[in-house]
């Protein structure tokens, strides 16, 4: 940011806490399914352990 802001900072505008639309709804259901399902794919990937087996840089066998 600069420096050399000048007046006041408008507030931002606030949404009205009744004024709910279906779009708002549909999408906060979509969020929340979508924060369960990486909560669950997280518990799966604590479980596991790593997910790439082997990991690292291959090696030939030769000397």
């Amino acid at each position: 940011m600069s420096g050399r802001q000048g007046g006041k900072l408008k507030p931002l505008k606030q949404k009205d806490k009744g004024d709910v639309d279906e779009d708002d709804l549909e999408f906060k259901k979509k969020q929340q399914e979508e924060k369960k399902k990486l909560e669950e794919a997280r518990a799966r990937a604590a479980q596991g352990g790593p997910l790439a087996g082997g990991g690292g840089i291959k090696k030939s066998g030769k000397k």
